[in-house]
C-alpha cells in the first residue's frame, strides 16, 4: 500500500488558517513556527484554498508574502508547497535546465520517475507558467543519449498496463547485446525499450536479462555505460521496480555524500508527501539502518528542519 505523510486536515477552514497565516506574516517578526504548522499540516488542494481565502481577505498573494519574509532554505520549502505538483515539477524542471548549471540529476529524478499522465500535466504547467516548450528546452539544454533519453521519457509514451510475455527474452536479448557493443544504435535500442514499455513488461524483461546473462540489469548498465546517461538507464530501472527505494537511496545520497544537498531533499520530501513518503522512510530504514527523520535532523537546523521534520512526519522513536 503506497502512503504519503501529508494528508486532508479534518474539519478544515481555510478563511481561519488565511487568517492565522496573515497574523503571521504582518507581525513585527514572522511567526514561522504557524507558518510550519499549518502549510505541513494541510494537503496541497488545501494550501490552494489557503491561498485563494488569503487573496480575499488581504488583497494579496500569499507566495509573494512567503517570499518577501522568509529567505533560504526555509523559504524553498514553505513556497515550494504552494505549488500544485505538476507546477512544482515545472518550476524544479525549468530550473534546472535554465539554471547556471544545468542540474541533471534533477531532471533524471523527475522524468525517470513521473506517469505518463504527470508528464502531460507538468508539460502543460511548464508552457503556462514559462511560456516555453519543456521538450524544446531539454533538446536544447541537454546532449547526446542523455538528452535522446529525456526527450523520449518527456513524450510521456510508456505503455500502461500491457504485457506482452513472448517478447520478454527478445527484448531482454537487445538490452544484452547494447551492454556489450555500445555503438550509437544499440544505445538507442536500450532507451527506446526501457523509456516506452510498460513497467510490468520491464520487470519480465529483468528477469529474462538475468536469466540470459547472469547479471542484474543495474550491474550490467554500470559496467557498460557512464555519465549521466548510465545515471539515467539505472534511475529508470530502479523507478520501474520500486519507486520508494529509488527516491530512499537518492534522499541518502543527497545528505550524505554532498554535505546535505538542500535542493534534493526539499524536493522530494514536497513532491513525494502525498504519494509515497511514508514508504520512502520505511524503505531508508531498512536500507540505511537510521530513519529519514534521524539524519535529517543530524543535518539541518532551525525552522527550516522543522519544516522538513514536519512533512517528514517522523515520530519521536524514529530519532
Amino acid at each position: 500500500q503506497v502512503q504519503g505523510t501529508i494528508f486532508p486536515a479534518p474539519n478544515f477552514n481555510p478563511i481561519m488558517d488565511a487568517q492565522l497565516l496573515g497574523g503571521a506574516l504582518q507581525g513585527i517578526s514572522c511567526e514561522k513556527d504557524v507558518l510550519i504548522d499549518i502549510l505541513t499540516q494541510r494537503c496541497n488542494s488545501q494550501r490552494l484554498m489557503i491561498a485563494e481565502a488569503y487573496r480575499d481577505m488581504y488583497g494579496r498573494d500569499l507566495v509573494t508574502d512567503l517570499k518577501e519574509n522568509l529567505s533560504h532554505h526555509f523559504k524553498e520549502v514553505m513556497v515550494g508547497l504552494m505549488y500544485p505538483p505538476a507546477s512544482y515539477d515545472a518550476h524544479e524542471l525549468w530550473h534546472a535546465l535554465k539554471g547556471v548549471d544545468t542540474e541533471e540529476k534533477c531532471l533524471i529524478d523527475i522524468l525517470a520517475s513521473r506517469s505518463n499522465m504527470e508528464i502531460f500535466q507538468m508539460k502543460e504547467a511548464y508552457l503556462m507558467q514559462y511560456n516555453n516548450d519543456l521538450q524544446q528546452d531539454i533538446d536544447s539544454e541537454t546532449s547526446g543519449h542523455f538528452r535522446d533519453t529525456l526527450m523520449n521519457l518527456a513524450q510521456g509514451t510508456r505503455m500502461e498496463g500491457y504485457t506482452d510475455p513472448s517478447t520478454a527474452a527478445q527484448d531482454a536479448m537487445i538490452l544484452w547485446e547494447a551492454c556489450q557493443q555500445k555503438t550509437g544504435e544499440h544505445k538507442n535500442m536500450l532507451q527506446m525499450i526501457l523509456c516506452n514499455k510498460s513497467c510490468q513488461q520491464l520487470w519480465m524483461v529483468f528477469q529474462e536479462f538475468q536469466n540470459i546473462s547472469g547479471q542484474d540489469i543495474v550491474d550490467a548498465i554500470n559496467e557498460c555505460y557512464d555519465g549521466y546517461f548510465q545515471e539515467l538507464l539505472v534511475a529508470i530501472v530502479l523507478c520501474v521496480r520500486d519507486k520508494p527505494s529509488y527516491f530512499a537511496y537518492r534522499l541518502y545520497n543527497a545528505i550524505h555524500d554532498f554535505g546535505f544537498h538542500n535542493k534534493t531533499v526539499t524536493r522530494i520530501l514536497i513532491a513525494r508527501s502525498e504519494i509515497d513518503l511514508m514508504n520512502i522512510r520505511q524503505r531508508y530504514k531498512e536500507r540505511y539502518g537510521k530513519s529519514l527523520f534521524h539524519d535529517i535532523k543530524h543535518f539541518a537546523s532551525g525552522h527550516y528542519e522543522s519544516a522538513l521534520l514536519a512533512i517528514c512526519a517522523g515520530d519521536a522513536e524514529d530519532y
